[in-house]
């Protein structure tokens, strides 16, 4: 039975129905020696309790698609094949386009959100240089079946949940495709194909979106086999001129790092708040060792690039948690880097799907902007003011919340309590 299914959590329901109902009905008629009556409602209080804790694990898990199935909720899954050493760039000297196209087989994906707007098709892909076999969830806009856009080749944004979190969670708890639906058919949104792959690639870990080798290659599936599975199915644009990167918490440090990483393969990223060092996840991979740990730190590599790369990164957050990350990347970028940092007010939320889902449409509007006269606006003058015109504007002052001068320069006062995940 699927963890996140209807039929588990209408079972969970009943039952905790009965472990209410039981007691009311038989406490009073247990038999026997006292020892064997204490015993008997000992077990009908614990079956009460467990069922009670289950049920709210139910739905506050499909509210937030943290666990999307068992061996997540378990640590049992692994997804990775193989982890050779890529190199690098990751490729690992492969050529990309010599490489056979990959037609994949699609079908309709099931979950709270998945048939909404159209809805949400899945595949099980095997990636051909990263080693990892998981699935990516794919939404199309209205305009790719319409006959006026037979011809037309779509932009592509890849969502990245946080950790632990489903790819299902930009569809489902964020409504992401119901809310851009009839933005894009008014056309005050861009039609963009959304990919969402997995990132919990490894039991019990967080792969920080790195490759490392012997263990996991995120960084190649990420960038290199998902974008090639989505361009050889899908009437997609090719990166860099193409695609963005967006994700929430551990998914917008590793946004961030794809694009400043990788402006070859992507144009724009969205980080909501996220952090710049790994080692604010703790079950991070890309915080075991100080060399992994620089080189999966996207202020570092902005920092010490002797070519800026040409992408526009929005970052947005509150103080202690995204804000001092962003301000540290716009403090480091050089043009044609351009950072717009949003700074949240606490009263607009936590570090969860409520603060995160009401910034979507405002997200989709700058990415928007960035793919506008074929790509002119992305890679541009690093905007002034911090603020994109349909953002909230930033405090005259940048917050500090307290943090070292060291902290925010590293940016790891972004996450200042570091256990706090979505």
């Amino acid at each position: 039975m699927s963890l996140t299914g209807t039929p588990f959590l209408l079972t969970t329901i009943a039952l905790a129905a009965v472990a209410v109902l039981l007691p009311l009905a038989v406490w009073s008629r247990v038999r026997g020696p006292a020892l064997v009556r204490g015993a008997a409602r000992l077990l009908m209080v614990l079956f009460a309790q467990a069922t009670a804790i289950t049920l709210v694990f139910l739905l506050v898990n499909n509210s937030n698609n943290l666990y999307d199935n068992w061996g997540d909720l378990l640590g049992t899954g692994d997804h990775v094949q193989a982890a050779a050493d890529l190199g690098p760039d990751g490729t690992g000297g492969i050529s990309l386009r010599n490489l056979p196209k990959v037609r994949q087989t699609f079908r309709e994906a099931d979950g709270p959100g998945m048939h909404a707007a159209g809805g949400v098709q899945v595949t099980d892909l095997k990636g051909q240089v990263s080693g990892v076999d998981a699935e990516v969830y794919v939404w199309l806009p209205p305009q790719y079946h319409q006959a006026a856009y037979r011809h037309r080749r779509f932009p592509v944004v890849e969502l990245l949940p946080g950790y632990p979190g489903s790819p299902k969670s930009w569809f489902g708890s964020l409504h992401t495709p119901a809310q851009l639906l009839p933005l894009m058919r008014s056309g005050r949104i861009a039609p963009f194909i959304l990919v969402s792959p997995r990132t919990t690639l490894i039991a019990d870990a967080d792969t920080g979106c790195a490759n490392i080798p012997g263990r996991v290659n995120a960084d190649s599936w990420l960038s290199i086999d998902v974008p090639k599975m989505v361009t050889d199915n899908f009437r997609a644009e090719s990166g860099p001129g193409g695609w963005a990167v967006a994700g929430y918490s551990a998914g917008a440090h590793c946004a961030a790092k794809l694009a400043v990483a990788h402006p070859d393969r992507y144009r724009a990223a969205v980080s909501m708040s996220g952090y710049n060092d790994p080692i604010s996840e703790p079950l991070s991979l890309a915080a075991q060792t100080p060399r992994l740990r620089a080189a999966d730190n996207p202020y570092l590599i902005l920092r010490h690039d002797r070519t800026p790369p040409a992408v526009a990164l929005y970052v947005s957050g509150e103080s202690g948690d995204g804000y001092e990350a962003g301000m540290a990347l716009q403090k480091v970028a050089k043009s044609p880097t351009a950072v717009d940092v949003v700074y949240l007010p606490r009263s607009a939320g936590g570090h969860n799907m409520a603060l995160w889902r009401p910034q979507i449409t405002t997200v989709f509007r700058w990415l928007t902007q960035q793919f506008d006269a074929g790509g002119q606006k992305a890679g541009g003058t690093t905007n002034t003011t911090g603020s994109p015109r349909s953002a909230r504007p930033l405090p005259h002052e940048p917050s500090t919340a307290g943090a070292t001068r060291a902290a925010l320069a590293s940016g790891t006062a972004s996450r200042a309590v570091a256990g706090r995940r979505p």
